[in-house]
């Protein structure tokens, strides 16, 4: 075969070229430190490449960013709930100093004045948020727990309940006394000692007080057969004469709705009536549910919103009209849990909801001693009032005396009340703290967990991170020394090319 000039310099052309592309490849491997630059480089690096920095990238989604967030939420989480347990914490003590039968007029007023300071603080506690998004409101993190400005935004509002929520309540009849005063001590005609008496009520507390008028409490149940049965309400104000507590003790078909307390009342046969509803486990009728139904308009600060705890409509009849909590009508409760993927196919709850922990009955239990309280104090003055009457010169110290008399048996009586209501309302804050406290156990459940995945997760962008490096890296050394290996071989291969080419054909002639 003839080997022409032609035929040199191509072949001579194409292997200083490979040379030259070569040289190139570990020339670019040296400037950006990376074994391949382009997928053709190496298919089967490239691809682990692109394995390894999505891997690389996710966990470091999960250890920069959401853990990090998680963490936070967690921490302003346990911190209102740490302070909601000191509130309740002091509302027990408040109880225990309440339950003690020698107060004098001055502890019971600052008993009074820390039990209305910490009612007040209760749910203010509940509107804790991390950054601008409420922790305790479930999935409407950018709706307060309670209202933050007063407004008249009717509700149309469903409490569910059961029998257990009746309770039975000792109430005085004071008959007039709260009426007397310094202008009329000696003018009263109904000052009867005998008229005064305790009375056994049955009752339930709404979550609300002051419901509209023309929408009052309605008691729906089912009977065996699945039917409903509706019992309405009448109002009766607490200042009432007589007074609601005597009306339906003296009714035992009554069911009436005081608005300045929001209790319900119930006669003996309304009682015995709810109380003989039972669940039958064979039906799916839910027997044992009582609901209540009613609107409310009038929202002052501090009021606990209903969408985050009934069956409610806002606006209702209207275009702006908004039904929240539908499935619980259902019986289906939607548990509202805010979970953060913190690591693969890994989540963690985040959230405890207001249910669990910022319940109404706390204001409940507050305005109950309140009010007994305030009773006490102000039968007290009523007492002081009429024995400095009768210290004075020219008085009628026979109908005084009956006065005190009244007053001092209405006295007994309240005291006597106060002081159980006290000794019922440490066990029922206990219960209240409980509640609080597994909030918190189970917030710290979910620090502890969360900072054993944030170990993993370290350790693991660490492993990522280096295998990562392995598979992309270029090992400079190796690279530096196969540069001037290719170099001296390009360099070489051009001078050997020169000379070969300087030979021709005539050469040989």
């Amino acid at each position: 075969m003839r080997i022409t000039n032609k035929i040199m310099q191509r072949n001579n052309l194409a292997n200083i070229n490979t040379n030259k592309i070569y040289q190139d490849k570990l020339s670019t491997q040296m400037s950006t430190q990376k074994k391949v630059n382009r997928p053709s480089d190496d298919p089967v690096v490239a691809i682990r490449a692109l394995r390894l920095r999505s891997s690389v990238t996710e966990i470091t989604q999960y250890y920069s960013k959401n853990i990090p967030d998680a963490e936070s939420w967690l921490d302003v989480t346990e911190d209102a709930l740490k302070n909601m347990s000191e509130i309740v914490t002091k509302m027990i003590e408040q109880c225990t100093k309440g339950s003690n039968g020698d107060l004098t007029s001055k502890d019971r007023e600052i008993i009074l004045e820390q039990l209305k300071a910490l009612g007040e603080e209760v749910y203010v506690t509940g509107d804790a948020d991390y950054a601008g998004r409420y922790v305790f409101t479930g999935y409407r993190t950018d709706t307060s727990l309670s209202f933050i400005e007063a407004n008249n935004t009717p509700y149309v509002i469903t409490e569910q309940l059961d029998n257990s929520a009746i309770d039975v309540l000792t109430k005085v009849d004071f008959g007039n006394i709260m009426n007397w005063n310094a202008s009329n001590y000696t003018t009263l005609t109904d000052a009867d000692e005998q008229a005064v008496e305790s009375l056994e009520i049955y009752r339930f507390r709404l979550a609300y007080n002051d419901c509209d008028e023309n929408y009052l409490p309605s008691i729906t149940y089912k009977d065996a057969a699945g039917n409903d049965v509706t019992i309405n309400t009448t109002m009766v104000h607490s200042y009432a004469e007589p007074s609601p507590y005597t009306q339906v003790a003296a009714n035992p078909d009554a069911a009436i709705y005081v608005p300045e307390t929001g209790e319900v009342l119930l006669g003996a046969n309304k009682y015995q009536e709810l109380m003989a509803i039972k669940d039958d486990v064979a039906t799916v009728n839910n027997e044992g549910e009582i609901r209540v139904t009613y609107q409310k308009t009038n929202w002052e600060v501090g009021d606990l919103r209903p969408e985050h705890y009934f069956y409610c409509k806002s606006d209702p009849g209207t275009t702006e009209e908004i039904e929240y909590n539908a499935t619980f009508l259902q019986g289906e409760v939607e548990k509202q849990a805010i979970e953060y993927d913190v690591g693969f196919n890994q989540t963690i709850r985040v959230n405890s909801t207001a249910d669990e922990c910022f319940q109404h009955g706390i204001g409940r239990e507050v305005d109950d001693l309140v009010v007994a309280l305030q009773e006490v104090i102000d039968l007290e003055e009523i007492k002081a009032n009429i024995e400095k009457e009768m210290e004075k010169e020219g008085a009628d110290v026979d109908k005084l005396q009956e006065q005190l008399d009244a007053v001092e048996k209405a006295l007994t009586l309240s005291k006597d009340k106060s002081q159980k209501l006290f000794e019922s309302g440490i066990t029922n804050f206990q219960g209240y703290l409980d509640d609080v406290n597994l909030c918190i156990t189970n917030c710290g459940t979910r620090s502890s967990k969360l900072e054993l995945i944030e170990n993993r997760m370290q350790s693991q962008k660490t492993t990522f991170e280096t295998l990562k490096s392995e598979n992309e890296d270029a090992d400079i050394t190796e690279v530096a020394i196969k540069l001037s290996s290719a170099e001296l071989t390009y360099e070489a291969a051009l001078m050997a090319t020169g000379k070969v080419m300087q030979t021709t054909l005539l050469n040989f002639i």
